[in-house]
């Protein structure tokens, strides 16, 4: 390894230790005005709005987003354009998350005479307590750091990285103390890996025609176009009304061949289908549905509503692991 490559391992390091550090000292000084903070957004009847200028702005945005998406209603204002034409977003009842390190950021020292005058509550989140920001703001959290991890002490660096895990113990308090649920979080999350681990088990199952199923008295060769057409490894098996009565597998029809090779041209699903599988209704998540997959060692489960009948099959390759963690 090169002497290069071992001062750049070593200046890495160095910055992660210095960052870690600018979080970890925030422990110690949470009081009271953390407390207030969160009482404050909790009680909140209009939006949350988070502003910052450069740097700072850039994790205002982050902490916007991670309060929108646990149910709070937020945004990011750019301090400078509110000043130049935006202010008619602030409204008497909004609370207005100011961020900045130095507590005297001069497009922000304006919009906080704006915010006075409007009426909305502050909180301010600085490095300077005794700024005037920190002096303006109805709750002043403090997120001061001893340096910087930039070697020259001027790159907004642990000062940003403690002031984005402020506001992300903001978010999970508040998320906490509105008794924010999952299905809550699925429905502001349609899309993505988050989205899809969420969803509802109605909303990715194969329903339909989309689902295999044969009746009793169907015959192996039509039962295996079915399972070969579906393309899921395995059918459902209904009576007349639909209401299921069993499954029939791949490993099913592997082993009546080992068994019975001279039969499976005769059979009839019925007589080689296990009756009484596993079911599952469809307004469960779908990660709930693939701890039951994984547990009883099974690549789908079958669909039904209070009376049995069949409403879709879900199969565990739609869901993991790509798609779903």
């Amino acid at each position: 390894m090169s002497q290069e490559t071992t001062t750049s391992l070593e200046l890495a390091r160095k910055v992660l230790r210095i960052e870690a550090a600018a979080i970890l000292g925030l422990v110690e000084r949470l009081n009271g005005a953390f407390e207030d903070a969160v009482q404050l957004l909790y009680d909140c009847r209009g939006r949350v709005i988070v502003t910052g200028m450069g740097k700072s702005g850039i994790i205002c945005r982050k902490i916007a987003a991670t309060l929108s998406s646990t149910g709070t209603s937020a945004f990011f204002l750019h301090p400078a354009e509110a000043i130049h034409g935006d202010l008619g977003a602030i409204r008497e009842e909004d609370v207005v998350v100011a961020l900045s390190h130095s507590g005297e950021t001069d497009e922000l020292l304006r919009l906080v005479e704006a915010i006075r005058r409007i009426g909305a509550k502050l909180i301010a989140l600085t490095g300077n307590q005794d700024s005037t920001i920190g002096r303006a703001a109805d709750v002043t959290l403090d997120c001061s750091i001893s340096h910087e991890a930039c070697p020259m002490n001027l790159v907004p660096t642990a000062s940003t990285t403690a002031a984005l895990a402020l506001g992300d113990a903001l978010a999970m308090t508040l998320l906490v103390r509105k008794g924010f649920r999952e299905d809550q979080f699925a429905s502001l999350h349609p899309g993505g890996r988050i989205g899809k681990r969420l969803m509802r088990v109605e909303n990715v199952m194969h329903a339909g025609d989309a689902a295999p199923t044969v009746a009793r008295d169907t015959r192996i060769p039509d039962v295996i176009h079915e399972m070969s057409s579906k393309r899921l490894g395995m059918t459902c098996v209904v009576d007349g009304d639909g209401r299921l009565c069993g499954v029939f597998t791949d490993g099913d029809l592997r082993r009546l061949m080992m068994r019975r090779p001279q039969d499976v041209l005769h059979l009839a699903a019925g007589d080689v289908m296990t009756p009484n599988p596993l079911t599952i209704d469809r307004g469960l998540l779908a990660v709930e549905a693939v701890r039951i997959m994984e547990t009883h060692k099974i690549t789908s489960v079958i669909v039904v509503d209070g009376d049995r009948k069949v409403e879709g099959v879900l199969h565990l390759h739609d869901l993991w692991p790509t798609q779903l963690f």
